[in-house]
Formats: structure tokens, C-alpha cells, sequence
């Protein structure tokens, strides 16, 4: 059975893959996103070109494996949101979102043994709950989602930031659409749960 790789070293998204009995090898794409917000503006095609660069990018290393490349950015009104990076700019993301309904994109490329590539992507729209910048600041110092993107873990305290989400996979907030992971990843013969 070929190796299972995550083009990524993002820990929720290897904690996404364990729930399910996966233990992934987790490899760094080395993909400059930066290059890729300056080519694509429109933030759907942004996702789904990194996604496919990271998988890209770490099966040319590992033929004959399975790897599974994925990216996701919140946008608003055409603005792409990415992880902050900081507690003073995860506030600040916060401060945009509140009272409005944003778009949480999620794409995912993953590469078959024999180079065939399955993507998938999933529009998640999260209505956050119109919140004072104290309250906002209160809720950072106590998830830290400085490396989320949109500034929110609604696996965690962040839940509370929202009145409403639709999502066709409420694990793709989280970093992966398990839901079509699990049908690829089955076609491709892998036993889930593992």
C-alpha cells in the first residue's frame, strides 16, 4: 500500500487525518504563497492553485505515494484573509468580520499513485455575531488562532464569535473536507477508518 502524505505541516489538519485512523507523513510543500496571491486575485482560484501546487510540489518528491495537498483562506467583499500571524491582526480580522457573513474557502488536491490528481472545494458561509473589539480581543487571548485563517477556531472558543454557518462539511472549517477525502481516498484503496 503506498505511503499517505500531507502536503502540509499544519497540525489540524494531521489531527483532521488521525480522527479518522490515518497517521499521515507530514512534508513541508515549500510552495511561495506569496508568488500566488500576486498572480491570482480571485480568492477561489488562489485556494485551488495552492492546493494543487502543495500536492504537486511534494509528489514530485514522492512518486508512486499518495498525497494530499490543501489550502484555505476566508474572504470578504473580494478581500482575502489569510492566518494573521499576530494577536494585534487577528483582532483586526475579527474587527472586519464582525456583524458580516464571510466565505471560508477550502480546496483540496490530492495525487494517486499513478499521478492522478482528485481535487475538491468547499465554500463554507460563516456569519459572525456584531462584537465590540474588547470582545474580540478577549476571545484571541484565549484560542490564539494566529495561524488560522480568518483569525477563529470554531472547533474551539470561536464558536461562540458566530450566529450562523453553512457548510456541506463542517470539518472542511477545519482545515479538510473529510467527507470528500473519505470517498478519494477509498477509491484509491485506503482503509477508513484505519
Amino acid at each position: 500500500m503506498p505511503k499517505l502524505i500531507l502536503a502540509s505541516t499544519s497540525k489540524y489538519r494531521k489531527a483532521l487525518l488521525q480522527r479518522i485512523g490515518l497517521e499521515p507523513e507530514c512534508i513541508a510543500p515549500g510552495v511561495d504563497e506569496e508568488a500566488f496571491k500576486q498572480e491570482f486575485s480571485d480568492p477561489v482560484e488562489l485556494a485551488v492553485k495552492l492546493a494543487e501546487a502543495k500536492a504537486r510540489a511534494v509528489a514530485v518528491r514522492f512518486p508512486g505515494e499518495i498525497v494530499i495537498g490543501g489550502d484555505q483562506l476566508a474572504t470578504i467583499h473580494g478581500a482575502v484573509l489569510g492566518k494573521p500571524g499576530t494577536v494585534e491582526a487577528a483582532v483586526d480580522q475579527l474587527e472586519v468580520l464582525s456583524g458580516h457573513t464571510h466565505t471560508l474557502v477550502t480546496a483540496m488536491t490530492v495525487i494517486g499513485p499513478d499521478g492522478t490528481e482528485y481535487s475538491h472545494l468547499d465554500l463554507s458561509y460563516l456569519t459572525m455575531r456584531a462584537l465590540a473589539r474588547k470582545d474580540l480581543a478577549r476571545y484571541v487571548a484565549r484560542d490564539l488562532p494566529i495561524d488560522c485563517a480568518g483569525s477563529y477556531k470554531l472547533e474551539e472558543a470561536g464558536v461562540a464569535l458566530f450566529e450562523r454557518v453553512q457548510t456541506d462539511d463542517y470539518n472542511a472549517i477545519t482545515g479538510l473536507p473529510l467527507l470528500s477525502l473519505v470517498r478519494i481516498l477509498s477509491g484509491l484503496g485506503v482503509a477508513i477508518p484505519g
